[in-house]
């Protein structure tokens, strides 16, 4: 307990990678940062290797492609009025790993699952897998309720299909 303690006012770290999980967990980061009194650091994580291999375009730019992800999920999550002391980061890196490093200093580490499923998930990793085993503060994975079906289960949180937390479990 007293290593969490010692992480007061220090960010909630949110990847965001434009899927709709990542913009969820964006949200829930947004919703949580008051009770922790905490601010949001956003990270786009990009990784030409794993993106497109040895095929990437050579006049494609993948920081502008992270710059563009990176702002049409802040609109997207928060329109045109973004938390106060909201600060973003673009890093060139394998995004499990960025996301490891950044939020070793984090209060609450936040990312979406948008998975692979069966024996691909197994084989390709995950990088909320690897986030939520190996971070030094406690992580939140966020999943959508359409995504895993849970939409009309008020037991499982939530509500008519939609991704925010059910007000009557």
């Amino acid at each position: 307990m007293k290593e969490f303690a010692n992480r007061e006012g220090a960010p909630i770290v949110v990847g965001v990678d434009g899927s709709p999980e990542s913009l969820l967990a964006l949200k829930w980061a947004n919703t949580l940062a008051p009770t922790l009194g905490a601010t949001i650091t956003v990270l786009v994580a990009w990784h030409l290797e794993s993106m497109y291999g040895p095929y990437a375009s050579a006049d494609w730019d993948p920081e502008y492609t992270a710059q563009e992800v990176m702002e049409t999920a802040l609109v997207q999550a928060f329109g045109d009025t973004p938390p106060e002391g909201l600060t973003t980061k673009i890093i060139r890196g394998q995004p499990a790993k960025v996301l490891l490093e950044l939020a070793t200093s984090a209060q609450l580490l936040v990312v979406g699952s948008r998975g692979h499923g069966g024996f691909a998930g197994l084989l390709l990793g995950s990088v909320s897998s690897a986030c939520a085993e190996h971070a030094t503060c406690p992580v939140l994975v966020v999943h959508t309720a359409k995504k895993h079906q849970r939409a009309n289960n008020p037991a499982e949180g939530f509500q008519d299909g939609d991704d925010e937390p059910a007000d009557k479990v």
